[in-house]
Formats: C-alpha cells, sequence, structure tokens
C-alpha cells in the first residue's frame, strides 16, 4: 500500500514509513501544497495511493465520490511526528485488513 500524507501531515514522516509503506509521499514533497482536496483526491486515484489525513473533508469526498482512492483517517489528535509514525507503523496490519482485504473505503485509526 502506498500512502499520500495530506497537508496536514508532516513530509518529515515519510523517511520512516517507507519500509512498511514503498513509495509513499508527502502533498508538499509533490509541489502540490496548494492544491484543493479535489485536485489531491484525483491524483490519488490516478497514481495508486492511499490518502492519510486528520481532516473529514476526505470521507465527503468518498461518500460522493467513491473509491479509490481509500482513506486512511487520523482520529489521534495534534500528536507528534514520532507518534504518527508509530500509529502508521502500528496500524499497518489492520490498514491493510479492512482497505485491502475487505475493501473499505476509509479506516478511522483512534
Amino acid at each position: 500500500m502506498t500512502l499520500l500524507l495530506d497537508e496536514n501531515q508532516s513530509r518529515r514522516i515519510v523517511p520512516f514509513i517507507l519500509d512498511a509503506y514503498p513509495d509513499s509521499t508527502q502533498i508538499a514533497l509533490l509541489g502540490m501544497q496548494q492544491a484543493d482536496d479535489l485536485a489531491v483526491w484525483k491524483y490519488a486515484k490516478q497514481n495508486g495511493f492511499a490518502i492519510v489525513t486528520r481532516d473529514s473533508d476526505y470521507l465527503d469526498l468518498s461518500a460522493l465520490r467513491g473509491q479509490p482512492p481509500k482513506i486512511i483517517w487520523l482520529r489521534t489528535g495534534n500528536q507528534s511526528k514520532a507518534a504518527v509514525v508509530n500509529v502508521l507503523l502500528k496500524s499497518k496490519d489492520a490498514i491493510e485488513q479492512a482497505l485491502e482485504r475487505e475493501g473499505k473505503a476509509c479506516i478511522e485509526i483512534f
């Protein structure tokens, strides 16, 4: 699974998750920091990314437009980069189970 971290996630997270989520990236690393949610949505869909976000905006887009892309909604509040890395790595099996094997559009991580 390849992740696209939303602008509300630090680009400094990316190097720490690449072993678990190869080819993952973040919006700013793609030069898309000014892109609106729909542009990010379309990019993720065209390039096979699951979007990692703290916002419900992508869940709303998923309800309107269906999937892909899949959504990983971090409901953990504001946390350090290390905490976000830890939650993504610890939740890898649950994320893959929900999004890939069960075909769900979104997984909420608390």
